[in-house]
């Protein structure tokens, strides 16, 4: 029997005639942070409502903790923290009264309750501002409570869609802080994010999806070498010879107009290269980012 905490095969979902997701497998192993990666319309929150029961799937099998998600839908969502895009906090109640009110869907005692609040107050720094209205919070303060109300009852899963859009660098951070400590505590995480660096930083494996579908998987850094190599070089106003010298060496590389970025597994002999015989200045060779990986895979074209 698997041991995985998240097992999907084939898993599809369609709106009319749009298709969602088509066709996504992967499993999440206990005690790893994984990512769900892509544009805007690729598929990553339609697969994770469907992996918290909020969105039926059309077709494909799903199993959490080993169990069907057909016939066991109550036990997993005992067992399972969602942390969704939107504060959907509730507006009346004060941050421990939220925390309160949500903890008595999972039927635990008064005891129980006074001291998970209590912990999770201190762990998210939200000591303090316990009697404090929702609407008087900061956004990072909000995206803390939100975490916090998502652990209230000692989740073995925690689901995260897109935790840190909106806050400011010291607020991504701090919330980057805290979930490095529930990895080291050895709980999973699903994650899904916008931000290359937080899924660099935060991801044990990842998924890049685009049009429903799963692309590449793999570490982090496994991914960028197997498909960019270590460096990137990037060139400003670039001559005519160069786009002609890496065109007839046939060197992966993506023309900007105004811009070249060169995919080389051998950096430092290309840089110096170039610095040499075409570009004195505006050449740059730094190393190769998930962000580098994620544009070449799903393009630079603005989505919808």
């Amino acid at each position: 029997m698997s041991s995985a905490v998240i097992e999907t095969d084939n898993l599809r979902k369609s709106y009319g005639s749009f298709t969602a997701v088509n066709g996504v497998s992967f499993s999440v192993q206990p005690g790893e942070c994984f990512g769900l990666l892509g544009p805007n319309g690729a598929g990553k929150t339609t697969t994770i409502r469907m992996l918290y029961g909020f969105t039926p799937r059309d077709s494909g099998s799903l199993r959490l903790f080993g169990l069907d998600c057909d016939g066991a839908w109550r036990l997993i969502k005992d067992r399972i923290g969602v942390c969704q895009q939107d504060n959907n906090l509730d507006p009346d109640l004060t941050v421990r009264e939220n925390l309160e009110v949500f903890a008595a869907y999972f039927n635990l005692s008064k005891a129980t309750v006074r001291e998970r609040v209590a912990n999770l107050l201190r762990f998210t720094a939200l000591e303090g501002r316990e009697q404090s209205g929702v609407r008087d919070l900061s956004g990072g303060l909000m995206r803390r409570l939100v975490l916090a109300r998502a652990l209230i009852n000692d989740p073995q899963l925690l689901i995260l869609d897109e935790p840190t859009t909106g806050l400011d660098p010291q607020s991504r951070h701090q919330l980057w802080s805290r979930l490095e400590e529930l990895k080291a505590q050895g709980l999973t995480i699903l994650l899904t994010t916008h931000y290359m660096d937080e899924a660099q930083r935060l991801c044990d494996r990842l998924v890049i999806m685009d049009q429903g579908q799963i692309l590449v998987e793999g570490a982090p850094r496994e991914l960028i070498r197997r498909h960019l190599g270590d460096s990137v070089i990037e060139v400003v106003a670039p001559c005519a010879d160069l786009r002609r010298m890496l065109v007839e060496r046939g060197l992966p590389h993506e023309d900007l107009g105004q811009r070249l970025v060169i995919y080389s597994g051998n950096g430092d002999d290309l840089y110096r290269e170039l610095v040499a015989e075409h570009c004195r200045e505006g050449c740059m060779l730094r190393p190769a980012t998930l962000e580098d990986l994620f544009l070449r895979l799903t393009g630079r074209e603005l989505r919808e």
